[in-house]
């Protein structure tokens, strides 16, 4: 019982803090998107698209592969971490000294700017550097101290969003020749994002500095070998994840259809959107903070696979609650993006739908994890990246950015069906697909009435939506409180 309350108290910290992550950079949308310009936001998103895939390719999956080999009884700890952490920083200084090299021929192809080109070298290199430090923390249980760090690392990434994108524009325009323009553009820009997570990268090498000076960075060939040979796999499993969440960003440079507006700005509508939508895997992730440790109590007094299939039901239950409440008061969430970006609002139940199926997706995942057939993840990630791919290449240069939402619940639907009839042979578990579809179902059978008698008036809206979800509300505690109570 001890092993499982660390198990929760230490998944609620680490929880905390990635929450906190994603909620800041919600609560700064309304700024991105009120002083960026649609193409502006666009670009941003491209570029961030590519440093999210090469954050997971840089560290090679070495947080997870020290976590093994430090542990392990044959390896000493000290050199597990100094030998990882001496590779990565070699491949963080080398990345930044080549991009920075070819800074200016990379922005003239891609039409970036070129400190642009150089903020996303350091943000890359200041991620690839601090990962081993970050994970060295998990490793020893230093929970609270990671918390801190992650945390403090994200409130400064808002400290200097606010100071870059209000203080120093208007420095800038008083003082024409300051030195600051070495780095920032004459006029504010995405650039001046990239600036704020460039130094909040900085903030963290600057908390690490004690440990940093205290590592012997010094690469052991036995212990490398051992730990590139068993992280190379992992981080090419990761590596198709992140590039199913983010490969339509770059597809719209060449896919995009020729409309009125350009394919950055097409690209900055749907972005600003989907991250309004990321509200449903915010909430969903709170959901699987506080719920995960008593599925774990339970699973130490009973069957697993019964508590599974019932934390599927359960789960996606809260899903179509937050579904049907984001959207019932999505007349008001739309003043959260700028004016200009309220065009692409009907994505967001599309993308709202898209996230609920990645969290059930998550959910039926724990199979190969259960199962230790770990290696099954890869087969499931790539046909979902398949999908992605393929739809996008089929359907956006007729549709627009709108088959780019599609292309998420594409994906993640081939996904779930995928998983679970791999599942099916490997670790079945009794899911309750008919109460999950039947439940399903009537959620959007709701969804599609409020949107059949929507009026001009946003506030009927909401009371006709707000009548309709508490209906089932009741509806569902009528059929599952028995279930409940027992």
């Amino acid at each position: 019982m001890n092993i499982l309350k660390r198990l929760a108290k230490d998944s609620m910290i680490y929880g905390l803090s990635s929450i906190l992550a994603r909620m800041l950079n919600f609560l700064l949308l309304p700024i991105y998107t009120r002083i960026l310009g649609e193409g502006e936001f666009g670009m941003f998103n491209e570029i961030f698209a590519y440093i999210a895939v090469l954050q997971v390719f840089l560290v090679f999956g070495m947080e997870t592969g020290v976590f093994k080999f430090a542990s392990a009884k044959d390896y000493d700890s000290e050199k597990v971490f100094s030998t990882a952490t001496g590779f990565l920083s070699v491949v963080a200084l080398v990345f930044f000294v080549t991009v920075f090299g070819f800074a200016g021929s990379i922005a003239k192809k891609m039409d970036y700017y070129p400190l642009a080109v150089v903020y996303m070298a350091g943000i890359l290199a200041a991620d690839c550097f601090t990962a081993i430090f970050f994970a060295r923390l998990r490793h020893e249980g230093r929970t609270r101290r990671f918390a801190l760090l992650r945390s403090l690392k994200i409130l400064a990434e808002v400290l200097f969003n606010l100071l870059f994108l209000f203080i120093v524009p208007q420095y800038l325009k008083s003082n024409t020749t300051s030195v600051l323009l070495h780095f920032f553009t004459p006029e504010v820009s995405y650039v001046y994002v990239m600036a704020a997570i460039f130094c909040s990268g900085l903030v963290s090498i600057v908390l690490f500095l004690p440990d940093i000076v205290r590592t012997k960075y010094r690469i052991e060939i036995r212990y490398f070998k051992s730990l590139f040979l068993y992280s190379f796999p992992l981080m090419l499993a990761g590596l198709q994840g992140i590039l199913n969440d983010f490969i339509d960003r770059p597809l719209f440079r060449y896919l995009a259809p020729e409309t009125q507006l350009a394919w950055n700005e097409q690209l900055g509508i749907f972005s600003a959107n989907a991250r309004l939508a990321v509200i449903m895997s915010l909430l969903v992730q709170v959901f699987r903070y506080a719920a995960e440790p008593y599925f774990f109590s339970e699973s130490a007094k009973t069957d697993i696979k019964p508590v599974y299939a019932r934390m599927m039901k359960y789960f996606t239950l809260f899903c179509i609650l937050i579904f049907l409440l984001v959207n019932c008061y999505a007349d008001i969430l739309q003043y959260l993006l700028g004016k200009n970006y309220r065009a692409g609002m009907d994505i967001l139940p599309v993308m709202l739908f898209a996230y609920m199926l990645s969290g059930i997706n998550q959910n039926i995942s724990m199979w190969y994890k259960l199962a230790s057939k770990t290696g099954m993840a890869m087969l499931v990630t790539f046909a979902g990246l398949a999908t992605t791919i393929l739809v996008n290449l089929i359907f956006m240069p007729q549709f627009g950015y709108h088959v780019a939402a599609w292309g998420h619940v594409a994906s993640y639907t081939v996904m779930i069906i995928t998983s679970w009839q791999l599942s099916k042979q490997y670790y079945k578990i009794p899911y309750q697909w008919k109460s999950i579809i039947t439940y399903l179902v009537i959620g959007l059978i709701i969804f599609a009435v409020g949107k059949l008698f929507k009026t001009s008036s946003s506030t009927l809206n909401m009371t006709v939506n707000t009548v309709l979800i508490l209906i089932f509300i009741l509806a569902v505690w009528r059929k599952e409180r028995r279930v409940i109570s027992d």
